[in-house]
């Protein structure tokens, strides 16, 4: 192994320039060259065109910032199958041939790696570091953590306002299928109700809960203040297994259609419930808060941080993992080793599974919200009755989240 590209894909999220600062560090322990190949698969693909590639020496990779989210290598969607040209895997394997480039770290979700996978087996050598801010792959992702930080900041700091103007705030978040990103950030923001792809949300469960809950914030503060925060997956499904899609967007490269409009479906459907209640108009003149035909129900009002929570600067575990995995990738190849996925280090040793394995989609643990409904936390459904077991561990504990 000689010379290496490093290319990333699919979204953007925290800690994937640790994952190339990473792998450029460990190939230049090596004496191996590594080089950025740009602007993920759509690079890979016109490759054989570039008459230069940016090689990440030393010098040159020291100015790579590990604590920047986003990608120094650049990004795009393109599922190599779907491109029509029949020589595409043969163009590749040219532009890779022209700068003498024996194999490649790639870094991305589930779509990444099974292009990824693909590519593998048709010849090309490669090692797949796990990115996704969604956490739906079988190991932890670089993005993850980064990403849930940031949602729970911006959650936390909305309640002021929601408790300025007396709000029930809705906010939307990624996750399309998997509903981790809610889940966890949720949690940390002490979020009244999660609502999540894998619990179809019953809306009456989920109005008995945020009125309760905002009436007696509000009749036990001594100014009359309160509010409720709903953390929703962008991946929300109705009681009838209904997802949000917007149709008149086209499908993405991977054949996903875009999810769009869960913090304002919960929105109406709690305003509507919130105007079909006679004990809300009760409630609101009883605090006196009620002005007829201006303000006679409480507001609500939903927000979206979109891509803010992918951008910015990378949590310290995501550049801690992406370094780990971003090394561990040119180990691998350097040994020979291709067509898996790095998923940690442990004691100094590498661990890898087969990509195929890994990509496949890893959903929030319904015991695991089961225990939070014990906690108060609503989840768009009447909670389970489960019993909380418990065990004796015995020796060091590894925990994935």
């Amino acid at each position: 192994m000689k010379k290496i590209g490093i290319l990333t894909s699919g979204g953007d999220c925290g800690g994937l320039n640790a994952v190339v600062k990473g792998a450029a560090q460990m190939a230049h322990s090596f004496d191996i060259k590594s080089y950025v190949i740009p602007n993920g698969y759509a690079g890979l693909y016109n490759l054989e065109q570039f008459d230069s590639l940016v090689e990440l020496t030393p010098n040159r990779v020291d100015f790579v910032n590990s604590n920047l989210a986003g990608s120094e290598a650049g990004h795009s969607r393109v599922k190599i199958k779907k491109i029509s040209n029949p020589e595409k895997y043969d163009r590749i394997k040219r532009g890779l041939a022209k700068f003498d480039i024996d194999g490649l770290v790639i870094s991305g979700g589930d779509d990444s790696g099974s292009v990824m996978v693909d590519l593998s087996e048709h010849g090309i050598k490669c090692v797949h570091a796990p990115k996704t801010m969604d956490l739906d792959l079988q190991s932890y992702s670089v993005g993850f953590d980064s990403t849930v930080n940031r949602i729970a900041s911006f959650a936390e700091d909305i309640k002021t306002t929601g408790r300025t103007h007396n709000r029930i705030i809705i906010m939307d978040v990624f996750g399309r299928y998997a509903g981790h990103t809610a889940f966890r950030a949720g949690v940390a923001a002490e979020a009244d109700a999660i609502l999540i792809p894998e619990i179809p949300a019953d809306f009456d469960v989920v109005y008995e809960h945020c009125k309760t809950r905002f009436m007696n914030r509000v009749t036990t503060s001594d100014v009359k203040a309160g509010t409720y925060l709903v953390i929703v997956a962008e991946g929300l499904r109705d009681v009838s297994g209904n997802e949000l899609v917007d149709e008149t967007a086209p499908a993405d490269a991977f054949g996903h259609k875009r999810l769009a409009g869960a913090g304002k479906y919960v929105t109406n459907e709690l305003t509507a419930r919130f105007k079909n209640d006679p004990a809300i108009k009760a409630f609101m003149q009883k605090e006196m808060m009620y002005v007829e035909d201006l303000y006679e129900i409480p507001e609500v009002r939903s927000v979206s941080p979109g891509h803010l929570v992918r951008c910015g600067h990378s949590s310290v575990y995501d550049v801690n993992f992406g370094k780990e995995v971003g090394g561990s990738a040119v180990v691998l190849l350097n040994n020979d080793i291709s067509g898996v996925t790095v998923v940690g280090v442990n004691k100094g040793i590498i661990q890898y599974q087969e990509t195929k394995e890994v990509i496949k989609q890893r959903y929030v643990d319904l015991e695991t919200v089961s225990f939070y409904e014990h906690l108060g936390v609503c989840f768009g459904r009447k909670p389970v009755d489960q019993e909380l077991k418990y065990e004796k561990k015995m020796g060091p504990i590894a925990r994935i989240m």
